[in-house]
């Protein structure tokens, strides 16, 4: 038997330098591998083309699900400039703060984020850096924008004098072929990673994504939210709908009003103004069985995503 002096092939890699990223490039190249990188932030993304803009990207970790009754526990934004053709350009600030809600965390909530009642303990949100950040801004990017908006306004009223972008919502992921819109999982198919929960993580995870092209197109995906963002919408209130039913308008994507702020006590949601009669005739036909007149508000991006529309003009004029 011959012997060899050859050392397992991880102890030589451990011993030898590496070139991970070559190794990464080389497995990209066959489709029997999906190379993941985790992300890194980052201030350098592209050099500016014509008239730059600044954004931010906000993120919160709350206490529960109802904006009236919980708090922000963690509040994290990230300041960015990008230029006329959608394109991320650079970082300009972090922000990133724990926030002490005055009552213990529920458990299920510290089991999802990871943040506990000894992280939070003493601390309190900027709300000068806050408005510093956001007031020099002329979006505000979230992924769940209808969740992260109803709590920012009720952080600061510089919030509901912002445009509301949402990367959830307003990209076209099921036309691309991705099954989910998860951020983490979003991530995955863009060839990204992070490591926890944290807001800032997830801000920095967004930014990579916005920064890339959208899938099988040429168009920076930032870009592309920022053409949905523009376009007009419409919140299409059903009044009065059958309670029994209330699980299929939970289903479509509606949500329950609790008829403050002018709103009516009612179930609402937002689609796109083309997709206004094809809503009409999913209440007619499938909640109320018959003929319906829906109530709608025409919205934009300053409104868009805000449980704080007021009473509004209803009528038909207002979508002309």
């Amino acid at each position: 038997m011959t012997s060899t002096n050859r050392e397992p092939l991880g102890h030589q890699e451990m011993s030898n330098p590496t070139d991970y990223e070559s190794l990464a490039a080389a497995l990209a190249t066959s489709p029997d591998y999906r190379v993941l990188r985790r992300v890194v932030g980052r201030d350098e993304f592209a050099t500016p083309v014509g008239e730059t803009k600044i954004g931010i990207i906000l993120d919160t970790e709350t206490t529960g699900l109802d904006p009236r009754a919980d708090q922000i526990i963690e509040l994290a934004m990230l300041s960015f400039e990008y230029d006329e053709r959608g394109q991320v350009c650079q970082v300009l600030e972090r922000y990133q703060s724990f926030n002490d809600p005055g009552r213990p965390i529920p458990p299920e909530v510290t089991q999802l984020t990871g943040i506990t009642d000894d992280m939070v303990a003493g601390h309190s949100i900027d709300l000068a850096t806050v408005e510093r950040l956001a007031e020099t801004a002329v979006i505000v990017i979230a992924h769940n924008a209808a969740f992260d908006r109803r709590f920012a306004e009720r952080l600061h009223p510089i919030f509901s004098k912002r445009g509301w972008g949402c990367s959830l919502s307003e990209l076209p992921w099921s036309d691309a072929g991705i099954r989910s819109a998860k951020l983490e999982y979003l991530g995955m198919c863009f060839g990204l990673f992070h490591d926890g929960h944290r807001a800032i993580a997830d801000c920095e995870l967004l930014l990579e994504i916005l920064a890339r092209p959208f899938p099988a197109t040429d168009k920076p995906t930032l870009g592309m939210l920022l053409d949905a963002a523009r376009q007009p919408s419409v919140r299409i209130w059903a009044p009065n709908s059958p309670f029994d039913l209330k699980d299929l308008l939970k289903a479509r994507g509606y949500r329950w009003n609790v008829g403050s702020d002018g709103d009516p006590k009612a179930w609402y949601r937002d689609v796109p103004e083309a997709d206004r009669e094809t809503e009409k005739h999913y209440l007619q036909t499938e909640i109320y069985s018959g003929p319906f007149e829906p109530h709608y508000v025409r919205l934009t991006a300053l409104t868009r995503f805000s449980d704080r529309i007021g009473g509004g003009d209803r009528s038909e004029s207002a979508l002309t």
